[in-house]
């Protein structure tokens, strides 16, 4: 399978040092080349890329800020000249970041770290024709795998590097990040309310300007998702 790559950097001969280091890797595939993040959510909207490279420092809007405006963003490994986003570029999950200009063998370290990523995954998604009732998600728990049903799930919450899904009838526990699962959930179905909550949409019985109430459980909005939050759970409630 190969692997979908964009690169993103408003800098011609930076773009071209990354086309090098990829075009020297198997299984790799530029979908795109752009200069800005409008031309890169243009290609997003139309292709399935599985990793971008992200430059920091663009016009109209920097990548940082152009990843943060993405609801499930591919896997990053951001490329820049400034250090000082390093933490920030870490908060929001990325492979890795590298300092520009960029060697061969750093990118080639970074690559390894992506496939490290995908490689545990203990989160898969099934689908059986489209989502429906029958969607599920296996996830491993001490070396058991076991089948969840979407329909199942109330919400989950992220402890560091585990998350621990609330179900109908039991709480498993996963080694994975909630960006990572994210990711993977349908967002009609799931929806990021904090750093550390995704909620079940269907499974909401009542929300305030704080607060979303499940069967079983209360669930704190976080003051950053808020907007989307309400965004999305009005529009389902004019339908």
């Amino acid at each position: 399978m190969r692997t979908k790559c964009i690169i993103i950097d408003d800098e011609p001969l930076a773009r071209e040092l990354i086309r090098g280091h990829v075009n020297k890797l198997e299984n790799f595939e530029i979908v795109a080349e752009c200069a800005n993040a409008m031309e890169a959510m243009e290609t997003l909207r139309n292709n399935n890329i599985d990793l971008m490279f992200l430059d920091i420092k663009m016009p109209q809007i920097t990548g940082i800020e152009f990843l943060k405006t993405l609801k499930n963003p591919p896997s990053v490994i951001i490329t820049t000249a400034f250090s000082q986003y390093a933490i920030e570029g870490f908060e929001l999950d990325v492979v890795d970041y590298l300092m520009k200009p960029v060697t061969f063998e750093r990118f080639f370290k970074a690559v390894n770290k992506f496939f490290a990523t995908r490689t545990h995954q203990d989160v898969t998604l099934e689908k059986e024709n489209g989502l429906n009732d029958h969607a599920f998600i296996y996830v491993k728990e001490n070396k058991k795998i076991i089948k969840i049903y979407l329909k199942e799930i109330h919400f989950i919450e992220g402890l560091n590097e585990y998350i621990r899904i609330h179900t109908d009838t039991r709480r498993v526990v996963v080694k994975s990040s909630l960006q990572s699962i994210e990711k993977k959930l349908p967002p009609e179905q799931f929806i990021r309310v904090h750093k550390s909550y995704i909620v079940s949409i269907p499974k909401i019985r009542a929300f305030n300007a704080t607060t979303i109430e499940l069967e079983n459980a209360k669930v704190r909005i976080g003051r950053n998702y808020k907007n989307q939050v309400f965004s999305a759970l009005h529009f389902r409630s004019e339908v």
